[in-house]
């Protein structure tokens, strides 16, 4: 049966805050794109009782057949247009997938036309069908530029070691809504934010999200041909502190941050909780020696500090390094807003492992350190890459997005060993190095054979590096000109790495992380 064509469609919309509200069946719902994202969406909505029809391209042959499998119409078509039959479905909701930019012409037509919700705000909405408390389980968000995964991670672990059941989600790789939707519930949700999910998310109403914490943990230009402007990209980013109920986190070395939570909406005696690599202030996280310290969630905070972890805790668990640091305080505040005690976090602290392709040791050999931060996929998290070791010959290239490596080379390629420069967008690279760091050898990989791009560039940078050096695949791009996934880059690497050494190296992909 299909939605009553005669109720206007916001007031249908208005009373969707919940799993159980009557207005779900026979909602006419069109889902834009089909990765994991768009599936999600369709199987929630089906399972709600809408009608569903999802547009996209292409798809996984067999995600296409449990399309139809659930009981979804499945329309293959290419977006760059506005297909026929999404004008006749004439849907009272649209469902963007976070790949879709604004200016996609589909886009623009349901923005005009439709009511556009993402899947975050989908999420928000139907939080309540699995409650283990006394109402659904709170939201802990979390986004910037560089650092939002492993952050995400830690402040799930330190969830989970304080006794509670938790999930990383989001941008992280597991949709929202199929936590929402697990049978055993959660006690918390720490959700990973994209700045395309925060673009669609809604600014207010029943599909507002309101996050027990936030966090933004750092601002660089990055996704600027998918927002089409520096300003668009901090905006999405700024949406993640509105509604926030306890803390908004942010870093106190970043300025941009700081404003973002001064402009925010907040819920009334949210605080603002900095985190630091000195000494924190009152009301904020940092480091004191080799301690780190809490001075926002203890009475006293004046006058005394709550201790967290130690940097012998973080070298263990291959934190040490100073973005890993950061990404650490910010973890921790978050999870102190959430009333987690200090040794549940140190307990977490201890215990973590970050993901591969994040400043991985992947072998030392002659005294040659090899390195895999292929996650640095623009500028600013090779900043952070590059600021942790001494002498470096510097993996470097890709898809730059619309960003500028100027002033990455300016700042750090007078003082490498050698730049080994990869990937089909090599210009921007070498114009750098010439104005910038001219005496510097510069050594560009010519092979357009995917299998053969990591051999020819661990040779080149054998070449030059010497005993103390680290090689560091730091790449300041995107992955897909070449690669199938930033993964997928670092896994040719180390591969060409350990192929090169001929098994002489110590390390390898499992091995510590700096």
């Amino acid at each position: 049966m299909s939605a009553d064509a005669s109720v206007p469609t916001p007031a249908r919309l208005a009373g969707l805050d919940s799993w159980y509200a009557e207005g779900w069946k026979g909602l006419r719902v069109a889902v834009l794109g089909l990765g994991s994202t768009g599936f999600s969406v369709a199987d929630t909505l089906v399972e709600l009782g809408s009608e569903v029809a999802v547009y996209a391209p292409d798809g996984p042959a067999d995600t296409v057949e449990l399309l139809d499998v659930i009981g979804a119409r499945f329309e293959r078509t290419p977006l760059d247009a506005v297909p026929e039959a999404l004008v006749a479905q004439a849907p009272d909701v649209v469902v963007v997938s976070p790949g879709l930019p604004p200016h996609n012409p589909t886009v623009q037509w349901a923005t005009t036309n439709c009511t556009v919700w993402g899947d975050i705000e989908l999420a928000w909405r139907v939080r309540d069908k699995v409650v283990r408390g006394p109402v659904a389980a709170p939201w802990v968000t979390i986004t910037g530029t560089n650092g939002k995964t492993t952050t995400t991670q830690l402040t799930t672990a330190m969830f989970e070691a304080a006794g509670l059941r938790a999930v990383s989600c989001g941008n992280i790789g597991v949709p929202v809504l199929d936590v929402v939707r697990d049978p055993d519930g959660f006690d918390v949700l720490v959700v990973e934010l994209s700045s395309h999910q925060l673009h669609y998310m809604a600014d207010a109403g029943d599909g507002a999200v309101v996050p027990l914490a936030s966090a933004c943990l750092n601002i660089a230009d990055d996704h600027l041909e998918w927002h089409g402007s520096a300003e668009a990209y901090r905006a999405a980013k700024a949406k993640v502190y509105e509604r926030t109920v306890m803390a908004c986190v942010y870093n106190t070395t970043d300025e941009v941050t700081r404003g973002m939570v001064e402009q925010a909406d907040v819920v009334d005696g949210c605080r603002a909780v900095g985190f630091t690599p000195g000494v924190p202030a009152p009301g904020d996280v940092g480091v004191v020696e080799d301690v780190l310290c809490d001075r926002a969630f203890t009475e006293d905070r004046r006058s005394s500090a709550l201790e967290l972890a130690t940097l012998a805790d973080l070298e263990v668990a291959g934190l040490a390094s100073p973005h890993m640091t950061m990404n650490v305080l910010a973890a921790a505040a978050l999870a102190r807003a959430a009333t987690v005690q200090p040794a549940a976090i140190q307990q977490a602290v201890r215990g973590f492992r970050a993901d591969h392709h994040r400043t991985e040791l992947v072998a030392s050999a002659d005294g040659v350190t090899w390195v895999d931060d292929s996650k640095a996929t623009n500028p600013h998290a090779a900043t952070a890459s590059l600021a942790s070791f001494d002498t470096v010959v510097w993996i470097v290239g890709g898809l730059f997005k619309g960003v500028d490596i100027d002033g990455l080379v300016a700042r750090f390629g007078p003082g490498v060993r050698g730049v080994v420069v990869i990937g089909t967008d090599r210009q921007p690279v070498l114009e750098a190095f010439a104005r910038h760091a001219p005496s510097v050898p510069v050594l560009q990989v010519e092979a357009s054979d995917t299998d053969q791009v990591m051999p020819e560039a661990v040779r080149h940078a054998a070449s030059v590096a010497r005993p103390g050096d680290t090689v560091l695949l730091a790449p300041a791009a995107a992955s897909f000109d070449q690669f199938d996934s930033y993964s997928d880059r670092g896994r040719r690497f180390a591969a060409a790495v350990h192929e090169h050494l001929g098994g002489n190296g110590d390390g390898g992909p499992s091995g510590e992380r700096h």
